[in-house]
């Protein structure tokens, strides 16, 4: 089985993710080898932001889609952004100002890690009333959510999805993250695991190791919808 990793900033230039072609070109290959068949490109939009546009997104994904084929590197990649949740976020989604995951109604949206719950809640809620179904990135970060895997649930329970990043539940932000995210792993509140790559070091497009966990810890089948089968669903736009 091939993982999907559907948090990403491998694009070359456009956010603080891979800065040139052979930055990205070089995570491309950590991917392959951690057992990465599939990603969506999510870079950051952001307001008052220089962000990229859809077609240029779309460029760069053809450029990169070229550079793979000459490697022989077979992962499939599908354009996305990470949208971080203010005032006008939901009509940008609506006029097609930004990307939905793989074209998607599936929307990858972050938020400041100091917001407060109600205010993360209200914003997730917006994207759902206007036919969305909104992915929570790396739902650890926030400090209103750690610790209270209830909220999880309730924003869950309301149709919301929650991803969470593979160093978080292998420990690499400290231990309290690394046990709430376990947490929620063992109340399966949590639909997507993801690298949120950024670089080849600190944040790389790194799997494996944590794919290994997961099926130790949580089971084979748990470990296959958190990394294929929920991800194939959101390409193809089926419910979850």
């Amino acid at each position: 089985m091939k993982y999907m990793d559907i948090h990403s900033h491998l694009l070359p230039g456009i956010d603080d993710g891979a800065r040139d072609f052979k930055i990205s070109m070089e995570m491309f290959r950590i991917a392959e080898k951690n057992g990465i068949g599939a990603m969506i490109l999510t870079p950051h939009y952001k307001p008052m932001h220089h962000n990229a546009s859809p077609a240029t997104i779309r460029r760069l994904i053809s450029e990169i889609e070229e550079k793979l084929k000459e490697e022989k590197i077979e992962i499939q990649l599908y354009p996305g952004n990470e949208i971080y949740y203010h005032s006008e976020a939901v009509s940008q989604a609506l006029e097609g100002r930004l990307c939905t995951m793989a074209g998607s109604s599936y929307v990858l949206v972050e938020f400041n890690p100091m917001d407060e719950f109600e205010y993360i809640r209200n914003g997730l809620y917006q994207f759902l009333a206007e036919g969305f179904r909104p992915v929570l990135a790396h739902v650890e970060r926030y400090r209103c959510m750690t610790g209270k895997a209830d909220r999880a649930e309730e924003l869950t329970g309301m149709g919301a999805y929650i991803q969470v990043n593979a160093g978080s539940i292998m420990g690499c932000y400290g231990l309290q993250i690394k046990m709430f995210t376990r947490g929620l792993l063992k109340r399966k509140a949590v639909h997507f695991v993801a690298t949120d790559a950024h670089d080849t070091k600190n944040r790389a497009p790194e799997l494996s190791e944590c794919a290994r966990f997961l099926v130790k810890k949580f089971g084979e089948d748990y470990t296959r919808e958190l990394l294929y089968e929920n991800p194939m669903k959101l390409v193809q736009n089926e419910y979850i």
